[in-house]
Order: C-alpha cells, then structure tokens, then sequence
C-alpha cells in the first residue's frame, strides 16, 4: 500500500507530510482542551474561601486568568470588573483555538492537492498514448489508477482532519460556554461592594492571598 501511494509522485509525500501536521495538531489541541485544563472544577469556590494565591491562580489554568482579571479590577466596581474578564476572555479563547485554523487548512487542500496530482498523472498518461499509441490495455488501466492514488490519498487526509477540526471547534466552544459561566458566578458573588463600615475601618475585603507574586 505504502509503496502505490510513494508511487504517486511528489504530492503525496506532500500530502504525508499534512497528514503528520494534522495528527500532531489533533494531538496537542485534544491535551490542551481538557475540562481540568481549560475550567478546573472547583476553582472559584477555592477562590472565594481564599484557598489559593492570585500568583498560582493566574499560572493554573485559561479560568484562573481570567478571574485574576476581574480580581485586580474589583475596587473599581463590578463593570470594570466584567470589561477586564471580557478582555482577558477573548485572549484566552484565542489561545485555545491556536492552530485550529491550520488544521482547517490541511483538511481544505489535502483534496485540492489529491485533484491535481490526479490531474497531472492523467495528463502524463494521454501523453503516452499519444506518443506510443494505444498500447496495451493493462498498462493504461494501471496509469490511470497511479494517477487516482493522489485523489485517494487526498481524502485519506482531509475527511479525518474536518471531522477532527469540527469536534476540536465544538470543544473549544463548551469551555467558553462553562469559563462565561464561572466568571459569571464569581461576579454575582464578588459584585457586592462592601460595606461602608468595613472600609472606614480599614478591612481588606477584596484581596485574596498574594504569594510571592506582586500584583498591583
């Protein structure tokens, strides 16, 4: 099998090489949007009894940034709490659809390119039988059928990369679902201001533990 698709011509080593960037994106981008990555369970709950340090926070996870976001904001009220999370969302989301958009490549040309060397073999068979005429029916029947290895080997590659860069899209499209829904919730926890008492005394009411990390 290997040896008729080599047979092939230059394209389809082309096309092994797309179909080893397709595998080693799928592979990365189905690791990197795991739930426990993208959204930990748990976490605003940590959060809100002051379990973790905004340091750890914004190094855990997609969430923890943006909740760090809305934190360092919560002096200036609960809109400028929600424009930070919005802004660092719309960061994170682009992180988590990184090289989604190579894969939609290599499943939109791996055909493209499976056509045209159908294309170019077809076109080096007629020449043949123009130049030696129609020769033997075995041998026209197995140019043409080197020639169509391109077609087979670009479909090969690209029906597993769009069904991969649809399920990877949807993916991504459930962890903004449940990051909006978690710093929402933080929000509708956080968004209260503090008494005007506790702030004459001088309580802290909206920091968390720092760590080591100097947030301003």
């Amino acid at each position: 099998m290997l040896q008729q698709m080599l047979a092939g011509g230059s394209l389809v080593v082309v096309l092994l090489g797309c179909s080893v960037l397709a595998l080693a994106i799928v592979l990365e981008r189905l690791w990197a949007l795991r739930s426990q990555a993208v959204t930990p369970r748990g976490l605003v709950d940590r959060v809100l009894a002051r379990q973790i340090t905004l340091s750890e926070l914004h190094k855990g996870s997609p969430l923890g940034r943006v909740l760090v976001a809305g934190l360092m904001r919560r002096r200036h009220g609960v809109v400028a709490m929600r424009e930070a999370m919005q802004s660092a969302g719309a960061q994170e989301v682009h992180q988590l659809e990184r090289f989604l958009n190579a894969l939609g490549t290599v499943a939109t040309i791996a055909p493209l390119l499976g056509l045209l060397g159908t294309v170019v073999g077809m076109i080096e068979v007629f020449q043949q039988l123009n130049l030696g005429g129609a020769g033997q029916p075995q041998q026209l029947a197995g140019g043409i059928a080197k020639a169509l290895v391109t077609t087979a080997a670009g479909l090969a590659v690209a029906i597993p990369s769009v069904i991969m860069h649809r399920f990877l899209l949807r993916r991504v499209s459930d962890n903004v679902v449940v990051l909006e829904g978690e710093a929402q919730r933080l929000l509708e926890r956080l968004g209260v201001p503090a008494p005007a008492r506790e702030l004459e005394l001088g309580e802290n009411t909206d920091e968390i533990p720092t760590g080591d990390h100097n947030w301003e």
